[in-house]
């Protein structure tokens, strides 16, 4: 049973969806950091200094600072903001997939079957240019 596993583990596919596996949860963490430290700190400027990330509705009805202190205090709060750069983060990679998925479906692609060069005379059968008036073998005169 374990040498069965471990042609299982082993085998190409298993191997590259758990690379692809890391891969993506790296790509994650990066988008994530692209989003709450690149992207939303000059979105936040241009709305009116807003950060995100501390937006929230204390559902207590107390008010609180930030969304630190809310939670410092045990206050159910409604993240709002966190929720805004979560959606944000999902659209960058659901468009980065989306890129690299529509590249892979180009490459995949097979080409158009290239243009025929030879037609057959309707008389003897014979495999004539295109271009032909003429066949070869039997010489009648094609029309088409």
């Amino acid at each position: 049973m374990f040498k069965e596993f471990k042609e299982f583990a082993v085998k190409g596919n298993v191997m590259d969806m758990a690379i692809g596996i890391i891969v993506g949860a790296a790509f994650g963490r990066i988008v994530g950091s692209l989003v709450s430290d690149v992207l939303m700190p000059p979105l936040g400027l241009l709305l009116g200094k807003v950060d995100f990330s501390n937006l929230f509705v204390s559902l207590s009805g107390t008010a609180y600072d930030s969304l630190a202190a809310a939670k410092a205090a045990g206050a159910p709060t409604l993240n709002y903001g966190v929720f805004l750069n979560t959606v944000l983060e999902f659209l960058i990679v659901a468009f980065a997939v989306f890129l690299v998925v529509r590249q892979l479906n180009r490459l995949r692609r097979e080409p158009a079957p290239a243009a025929p060069t030879t037609k057959e005379c309707p008389h003897c059968l014979t495999a004539i240019p295109i271009k032909a008036t003429r066949c070869l073998a039997c010489t009648s005169t094609l029309t088409s």
